[in-house]
C-alpha cells in the first residue's frame, strides 16, 4: 500500500488528462522562477545603478560633462541615464535652432524625456504580466486536473461490486496531487508579482521626479540666457 500511494506512484498512475496538467503546471511553475530571480536580478541592478546616476548628477559636475560621460561609458542598467541623455539630446538639438522659443524648446525635452521614460517604464515590466497569469490561474488549471481525476475516480465505483476507501483513495490523491501543484506555481508568482510591481512603483515615482527635476534645471536655464 505505501508503495501504490507513494507520490510518483501516484503521478505514473494518474490519468492522461491529468498528467497533462500535472506536466503544464510544471513547466510554468519552473518558467515563473525563472523569471522571479530575473527580475529580482534585474530591479536590484536598476535601482544601485539609479542610486550611482543620482551621486553624480547631484555633485555638480557640469551638464555638458556628465553627458560626455554617459555618452563614452554608459551603464546599460541605469534608466536615469538615458532619461538624461533623452533630455540633453533634445535640449542642445532645439537650441542650436536660430529662431528656437523656450517654451518649445522645454515642450520637446518633456517630451523626449516622457517617451524615454515609458521605455524604462516597459523594461521595468517586463515578465510581470506572465507572473500574474501564472498566480491567477494556475490554481484553476488544478482545480480542473482534480475534478477530472475525482470524476475518473467515481466513475470507476461503477464497476465495482462493493465501494472502499481503499479503492478510491488512489484515484483522489492523484486528483490533488494537481490542486497542490496549481498553488505551488501560483504562491510564488503572485507574492513576486505584488512585491516587483511594487518595487517598479517607487523606482518609476524616482524616475518621474528626476525628470520633473532635471526639466526645471533645463527651464531655468533656456529662460536665463534667452
Amino acid at each position: 500500500m505505501v508503495d501504490k500511494m507513494s507520490m510518483w506512484s501516484l503521478v505514473v498512475n494518474a490519468s492522461l488528462v491529468v498528467q497533462l496538467v500535472m506536466l503544464a503546471l510544471l513547466l510554468v511553475s519552473v518558467v515563473s522562477w525563472v523569471m522571479i530571480f530575473q527580475r529580482r536580478s534585474y530591479l536590484a541592478k536598476s535601482r544601485r545603478a539609479l542610486r550611482q546616476f543620482e551621486e553624480k548628477f547631484w555633485s555638480g559636475i557640469d551638464l555638458s560633462t556628465l553627458f560626455r560621460d554617459v555618452n563614452s561609458n554608459p551603464n546599460p542598467d541605469s534608466a536615469l541615464e538615458n532619461i538624461f541623455r533623452a533630455g540633453i539630446k533634445e535640449f542642445t538639438r532645439l537650441r542650436q535652432q536660430t529662431d528656437a522659443d523656450p517654451d518649445a524648446v522645454m515642450d520637446g525635452v518633456q517630451r523626449a524625456m516622457r517617451v524615454a521614460l515609458s521605455r524604462e517604464e516597459e523594461k521595468l515590466d517586463t515578465h510581470l504580466s506572465f507572473l500574474a497569469t501564472v498566480g491567477s490561474t494556475s490554481p484553476y488549471v488544478g482545480l480542473f486536473g482534480t475534478v477530472w481525476g475525482i470524476m475518473n475516480s467515481f466513475r470507476g465505483l461503477a464497476n465495482m461490486h462493493q465501494a472502499t476507501l481503499a479503492s478510491v483513495a488512489p484515484g483522489i490523491s492523484e486528483a490533488l496531487i494537481a490542486t497542490a501543484m496549481g498553488l505551488f506555481a501560483a504562491i510564488p508568482a503572485v507574492i513576486a508579482y505584488n512585491r516587483y510591481s511594487s518595487q517598479v512603483e517607487i523606482m518609476m515615482n524616482s524616475y518621474a521626479t528626476f525628470a520633473e527635476e532635471f526639466s526645471s534645471i533645463l527651464h531655468r536655464r533656456v529662460h536665463g540666457s534667452g
